[in-house]
């Protein structure tokens, strides 16, 4: 299968080449580059050497399914023409993952080009939506904070165990933030840093109540998400809390051990999200499209605390687009995304 990438000077652009590369079903004919164009890609990028391709303006070739990594707003506007012809887009920004054109322009600050789209595009969290992920033309791939958060939390939700007012405090590698400097990604300004942004409302936060409203019926949630900014290069910790539901379990013990056989029953069949027994670590997913996940309850409060962690480059963009067009394609859903964690 012939494929595209729009923008792969992106982290994510970047990462979607390099997986692409050792893909067995897949020829990579063409990437564009806002900045790069003309160059060849061993040159803008010499780590994807390999790649005997140069950057252009605009795609060049016939391709069956085109990945774009553009941010928000300007990735629509590449979009929408390909969608309209009759080729597979799995888009990684955050433009076709909110179904209401009102809620996108109160976000994003845009009107949304195609809001016919918004209803039709498909939310690419696979484990969870597989079906719609393989009959899908158009994909909205996830974003990192929501995607381990969804996977932490879908379990309880699906089972109408907890309710709906939810912490979620997440925290982020730099690379999370895009290539473009700013002075929050200087070195001198994030190393030996931490702290919180956004908290007056984060672009996720919409995207993360939805997805969670539409696991179960008459679910309403109501979420507090407060994301961090920490030194380091890649990686996606998500911490959750919520309460359960009133008469949900007679005692704390036996919360503990019903809910670790819920999420051990619920994901035992998935190749990419694993559930662990201590709390999981950023690095322990560095370069593979894991999420690994610990359900907990807490002995004082019995309050439930999910963690879950991936690599924002791969599980929570590249990678998980991959697994998206695996199944939109019918090849194995691990093709290409068989690798084991670089470490340390």
């Amino acid at each position: 299968m012939k494929v595209g990438i729009i923008n792969v000077t992106g982290y994510s652009g970047m990462e979607l080449a390099r997986i692409l590369h050792r893909h067995p079903d897949v020829d990579l004919v063409s990437v564009t580059g806002r900045s790069a164009a003309g160059q060849k890609l061993a040159e803008a990028l010499p780590h994807l050497a390999e790649l005997d391709l140069t950057i252009k303006n605009d795609l060049d070739s016939s391709v069956d399914l085109v990945f774009s990594s553009l941010p928000q707003v300007a990735s629509a506007e590449a979009c929408v023409p390909l969608v309209r012809g009759g080729i597979k887009v799995i888009d990684i920004s955050a433009d076709f993952r909110l179904h209401s054109a009102e809620l996108y322009q109160q976000w994003y600050k845009a009107e949304h080009p195609a809001p016919d789209l918004l209803k039709s595009s498909v939310y690419g969290l696979s484990e969870l939506d597989r079906d719609g992920v393989m009959a899908a033309t158009l994909i909205a791939n996830p974003g990192c904070y929501p995607e381990a958060a969804l996977l932490a939390l879908a379990p309880v939700v699906r089972a109408g165990l907890i309710e709906p007012d939810i912490i979620i405090d997440a925290k982020s590698g730099v690379s999370g933030a895009g290539r473009s400097p700013s002075m929050v990604t200087h070195f001198s300004e994030i190393n030996e840093n931490i702290f919180a942004y956004s908290v007056d409302g984060h672009r996720h936060l919409p995207e993360i109540v939805q997805e969670l409203a539409r696991m179960r019926e008459g679910f309403q949630p109501s979420v507090i998400f407060t994301p961090h900014l920490i030194p380091m290069r890649r990686g996606i910790l998500d911490s959750c809390y919520a309460r359960f539901t009133p008469g949900a379990f007679a005692s704390t013990a036996q919360a503990t051990e019903s809910i670790r056989e819920l999420y051990n029953e619920f994901y035992k069949d998935e190749t990419f999200v694993q559930v662990v027994s201590s709390p999981p670590q950023t690095k322990q997913t560095w370069g593979n499209n894991n999420c690994l996940i610990y359900p907990t309850v807490d002995p004082y409060t019995g309050g439930l605390k999910v963690f879950s962690v991936l690599d924002n480059l791969v599980k929570g963009a590249a990678g998980q687009a991959v697994q998206n067009m695996n199944l939109m394609s019918g090849f194995p859903e691990n093709a290409g995304l068989e690798q084991l964690t670089i470490y340390p």
